[in-house]
């Protein structure tokens, strides 16, 4: 709800300034003079500032306020910059930076010129919370830039610079009139207490007392901010860095990447016995590899018709023969990344199969002319081959990536089914 009212203030602003600005637009002026301009203006305060310091004593509250009235119109160009950039299409990544660096040398110079005077009329408490006040600031400012600068957004808080200059502003003019007409060395006390509890200048250094405390408590708290928002970008990135690495762990485990002949009779035979499948209804095909026996089967899937599932003609699953051989369904990651099987519907009781890990490889499901039964075909090393298995040779490497030496592809010559192929495709 601050948020809304503060940018609905703002909005408000620039309605009324909007007239001048195309009038500074006409005259040929750039956002970076307008930032200029707000510079030298916070030069002045300053040097207004300083003057009260040496000229005046400590009752008169006129250079006070003066002081604040430059404040206020010096922080009017910080708005005006903005808005030349933006009517006047005059918007550049220099002229956001220029406009930052010259933005935190004009309050550094405002605060400078405010300690000189509390500290040369002796308000010494007062000139060590405006100093406070001045680290506040640079931090609130600092922690937004460094946490965008690391991706996370960070404009939450209390005593942002527009806050921070109208606060000034408004209770230095504050002081300077309640010093007319009170005069400067006006104070209360209480009873029992030695000391007075306000006094004509507290209308000014009570508030930026508060600001001390509020720019350092937003500070901390766009700190807070900004580390949730760098602990859950870290959280995503290990996540999709994780996601990718099993992706690409899985795919080569699968195998089917990049392509070279291997002879039939390689070497590097797995060190493993594995088993056939036996006894499974319509099976097109079985996949194994190491490290482990477990063995993805490949079904036909049909009705109790005995017809073909026209929508999901195949049927994936585990035989987990290395944990006691039962019958498992893939995992979710498994069926989406790596094991599973995308098929098109090609008519006529044909179709097209592609494993999600490896979709430029088609393989075909359809009835062979020999038995007159469903396979899967694929074509190999310009062979076409009716594949009764598939196996990827792993040596070494990790989980995530490990060493795939080759893949197998074992089968019948489709041109000549009495003929056993086996082709060899190198990882």
């Amino acid at each position: 709800m601050k948020a809304n009212l503060r940018d609905s203030l703002q909005l408000g602003i620039y309605k009324v300034i909007n007239p001048f600005v195309r009038g500074l637009i006409k005259i040929g002026l750039t956002p970076n003079a307008v930032t200029t301009i707000g510079l030298i203006l916070n030069i002045g305060v300053a040097v207004i500032f300083v003057l009260g310091a040496e000229k005046s004593n400590r009752g008169d509250m006129s250079y006070v306020g003066w002081g604040g009235a430059l404040v206020l119109f010096a922080g009017l160009f910080d708005m005006l910059d903005g808005q030349v950039a933006r009517l006047g299409n005059m918007s550049s990544r220099f002229g956001a930076l220029y406009d930052s660096v010259l933005d935190r040398y004009s309050e550094m110079i405002m605060f400078l010129g405010i300690c000189y005077y509390l500290v040369s009329h002796h308000y010494f408490l007062s000139s060590l919370f405006a100093f406070i006040a001045l680290i506040g600031s640079m931090m609130v400012s600092y922690t937004r830039a460094r946490a965008e600068g690391l991706g996370v957004e960070c404009k939450g808080g209390l005593m942002q610079r527009p806050e921070r200059v109208v606060t000034i502003g408004i209770f230095a003019i504050a002081c300077g009139i309640t010093g007319h007409f009170i005069g400067g060395d006006y104070k209360i006390y209480i009873p029992g207490i030695s000391f007075h509890v306000f006094e004509t200048m507290s209308v000014f250094t009570i508030p930026i007392t508060i600001m001390a405390l509020l720019t350092n408590i937003t500070a901390v708290k766009r700190l807070q901010e900004a580390k949730k928002g760098l602990e859950a970008q870290e959280l995503a990135e290990k996540k999709i860095s994780n996601k990718a690495a099993m992706i690409i762990g899985i795919t080569l485990s699968l195998g089917l990447v990049g392509m070279g002949v291997l002879p039939a009779k390689a070497q590097d035979p797995s060190p493993l016995n594995f088993p056939v499948p036996k006894n499974i209804s319509n099976q097109l095909f079985y996949l194994q590899r190491d490290p482990n026996t477990n063995t993805i089967i490949c079904q036909l899937n049909v009705d109790h018709n005995g017809e073909v599932n026209n929508e999901n003609p195949v049927n994936v699953f585990w035989m987990r023969y290395g944990d006691q051989g039962e019958k498992k369904e893939l995992g979710y990651i498994q069926r989406k990344f790596a094991y599973g099987i995308q098929t098109k519907n090609l008519g006529k009781g044909q179709f097209e199969l592609r494993f999600a890990a490896r979709k430029n490889l088609p393989m075909y499901l359809n009835k062979s002319a020999a038995d007159k039964k469903y396979h899967v075909f694929v074509t190999v090393n310009n062979k076409k081959v009716q594949i009764e298995r598939i196996f990827l040779r792993i040596e070494g490497g990790s989980f995530w990536l490990p060493n795939v030496k080759y893949v197998e592809i074992k089968g019948l010559d489709a041109n000549d089914p009495s003929k056993v192929l086996i082709e060899r495709i190198k990882v």
